[in-house]
Formats: structure tokens, C-alpha cells, sequence
């Protein structure tokens, strides 16, 4: 299905499908409805009702249950049942990281039925890292038995500035992946859609769907490390900005030509590497153990990472900030944020750990899939993750 329009001569009878195969995806999984129910729930009529279940049938979207025979001889014919049928697709959701790829198989409930990581080193190329990403997807369908002719769509959470058509813009994380075409790229390999996201957008949108984020529509997600960056949700919506750089916040340094993070962390002279998160966890435990030196680094880094916050809760006024990535095992990381918060901010906003930690950006992945095909099969309905 399409987007519907007003012109569009089968608009009602789209619209009862979408309304009929919402109610049944939200049924009860064990006492499946019957068209009597289906009627109740929907407001539509009986022959319309069975009209609509009929076509989804058809579809393979839905299927008549089999009746309790114990039941059948208590009461004579059952009434027919039947259920939405999540198996008749599936979605992946793919987090490429510097150091390891995800992934997350689920059903069109989303549901998840599969998993699995590899690492990955942080100076492969961008070859080698989409030659990783095909390895976990071809084990992940293995392991759950799904034919990669069963996808329905694919999201990917990748660092870096994302354009509508999945190109990478900027990129420092990753070598080689400024200017990549990664959404064409990876499509080669799937022949179903494949949508490309910030991996900080991606985090912000799990979160919000089975995170510590439920309760809210308008929340932050920090992606904290030493290049730090956002995602948000302003009204339940994601918000990308007009080019897709929305919450950039590793950048804000240089508004004051201060020093980068991963100068403000180091206890030497030289900076840390970016990605070395061997070289960050050794400064944390000194801290932890009492050196002077490293707890002098870790309180620079957090107050530089209070202040990027800051400058997002300022203009976007959230309810929520969530930090996430590897700043979040952080000691008492959110006692001085809220403390610095209510310092800067008119109103400071709820300050919580992420819930979902290493799992969030490639179930902000799946999430994105999940979107793609409820914007087709619910077509009436508005996703959080849809493009403007």
C-alpha cells in the first residue's frame, strides 16, 4: 500500500483494512477474535468485517485459527477465529558500530526472534566492515531458520550526518564512510527497503519504544563518548533538522575553540584516540582507584558533557535526557548533570540512564523497519520515524 490520498477511489476500503488488521495485531495472542468481536472492536459492519478478514487472507497477512475440538463438542460450531499472522515477515534492525555489528530479527509484531553480534576493528575499512554486516545478518537468519526472501524491511543505525537516501555525509567515526552511499550499498543485498539512520536518532526512537523513554513524546537521547551526539523526539516525532545534522553536539567545542574531549580526558600531554575505548576505561578506573590526575580528567569531560546537554535541554526544552553509550557506566555521572541542569536550564528535564545500554541503537534499528511497513499496512496511521 501507498499513502493515502484524497483522490483515491479505494481510500475507504484501505482505511477498513488498516482499521481491521490494527485490531487483530492487537488481539489477544491467546483467545484470537471472532468476526463478532472484530465488528465490536472496529465499529464496522458485520459483512464489511468479514469482507476486509477475507482479503487479509488472502494476503497471507491473516489466518482463521483452529478451533478447540473440546470446545467444538461443548457448544456445538465455533464461531470462526482468527489471528494476525507476524510471521508472514520479517525485520531487521542493524547497528554498525566501530567496534561491532548487530543485529535484531523480528517478526511484523515486532517481536524479536533472533540476534547476534560481531566485533569488528575500529581501522577497517568500509569494505570490509559491510562485508561483517552481511556475515551477522546470513548467521542471524541461519540460526532463526528465516529465508532472506522473508524480509520486509531493513534499518541500519550508523554514526555520522545521514542524508533521506541512507548516503553518509560526514562521518568521523568510521574510516571511509564520508560520502558513502551505505543505504544503495547495503540494498544490493536485500531486496526490500533499507533505511538508514544516525545511530544517536536511532538510540532516542528505542528508547521511546520499549526504553526508559515510554511515558514521553519529547526526550533526548545522549550517545555520550568522547564525540558525543543526540538524538530527539520533539511531540513523538523524530527530529533529523533539515539536513540531518540535528544534535551534532561533539561539534559545540568548537564554538569556543575549546579543547576536544579527547584531550580534556587524557592524564598525559596526548590526546586519547576517539575510538580507543580500552584507553577511556583505564582513565575511569584510575579515578575510581583515586588518582588525582584521572578524576581531574573525568570531571573536565563531564562538565564539557553537561554543557553540550545543556545547550540541547536550552533549545529543545525536553522532558526526558537519556544518556546512553559507554559515558553511561559512568559513577555518578547523573547527580552532576541534574546538578548542572538546574544551574542552566529554565525548566530541567527528567535525567535517566538508558535502559536498553549496548541494545539501543540496533533496536532503534528495528523500530525504523517496524515504521516502514506500519506506514504500509497501517497507512492512516502517523509513525514516529517517517520523513517529512
Amino acid at each position: 500500500m501507498g499513502r493515502l490520498t484524497g483522490g483515491d477511489p479505494s481510500l475507504l476500503r484501505r482505511i477498513n483494512s488498516a482499521v481491521v488488521l490494527h485490531a487483530l495485531r492487537g488481539a489477544d495472542s491467546v483467545d484470537s477474535p471472532t468476526l463478532t468481536d472484530l465488528t465490536r472492536i472496529t465499529g464496522l459492519s458485520r459483512p464489511t468485517v468479514e469482507g476486509v478478514v477475507e482479503g487479509l487472507i488472502e494476503t497471507g497477512l491473516v489466518v482463521e485459527t483452529v478451533a478447540d475440538e473440546g470446545s467444538a463438542k461443548r457448544q456445538g460450531r465455533p464461531a470462526r477465529r482468527f489471528r494476525f499472522r507476524a510471521e508472514a515477515g520479517h525485520l531487521l534492525g542493524i547497528e554498525i558500530g566501530p567496534h561491532r555489528i548487530s543485529a535484531l530479527l523480528s517478526g511484523l509484531d515486532g517481536r524479536i526472534v533472533g540476534a547476534g553480534s560481531r566485533e569488528v576493528d575500529e581501522s577497517a575499512g568500509a569494505d570490509d566492515r559491510l562485508e561483517r554486516v552481511r556475515q551477522v545478518v546470513a548467521d542471524v537468519l541461519r540460526r532463526a531458520g528465516v529465508p532472506r526472501s522473508s524480509l520486509r524491511a531493513v534499518g541500519i543505525g550508523s554514526p555520522g550526518i545521514v542524508e533521506a537516501d541512507g548516503t553518509v555525509r560526514l562521518c568521523t567515526a568510521l574510516p571511509g564512510w564520508t560520502g558513502l552511499p551505505l543505504g544503495e550499498r547495503l540494498r544490493r543485498s536485500f531486496r526490500c527497503p533499507v533505511l538508514v539512520e544516525n545511530d544517536a536518532n536511532t538510540a532516542a526512537v528505542a528508547e521511546h519504544w520499549k526504553g526508559v523513554g515510554q511515558d514521553t513524546d519529547d526526550l533526548v537521547f545522549v550517545l555520550a563518548g568522547l564525540s558525543p551526539g543526540a538524538g530527539s523526539l520533539i511531540g513523538g516525532r523524530l527530529h533529523r533538522g533539515y539536513g540531518g545534522a540535528a544534535g551534532e553536539i561533539g561539534a559545540l567545542h568548537l564554538l569556543g575553540r575549546e579543547a576536544r574531549p579527547e584531550k580534556l580526558l587524557s592524564t598525559t600531554d596526548e590526546p586519547l584516540h576517539p575510538l580507543d575505548e580500552h584507553a577511556v576505561a583505564v582513565v575511569f578506573a584510575e579515578a575510581k582507584r583515586g588518582d588525582v590526575q584521572a578524576q581531574a580528567a573525568v570531571e573536565r569531560f563531564i562538565q564539557r558533557l553537561v554543557h553540550d546537554v545543556a545547550a540541547l535541554v536550552l533549545a529543545l526544552d525536553p522532558e526526558l535526557v537519556v544518556i546512553g553509550g559507554w559515558a553511561a557506566g559512568i559513577d555518578g555521572v547523573l547527580d552532576p548533570l541534574r546538578g548542572e541542569l538546574e544551574r542552566y536550564c529554565l525548566r530541567p528535564p527528567r535525567v535517566a540512564l538508558s535502559l536498553l545500554g549496548e541494545a539501543s541503537v540496533a533496536t532503534g534499528a528495528l523500530r525504523l523497519a517496524l515504521d516502514h511497513v506500519e506506514e504500509q499496512l497501517f497507512a492512516v496511521e502517523t509513525t514516529v520515524t517517517a520523513r517529512r
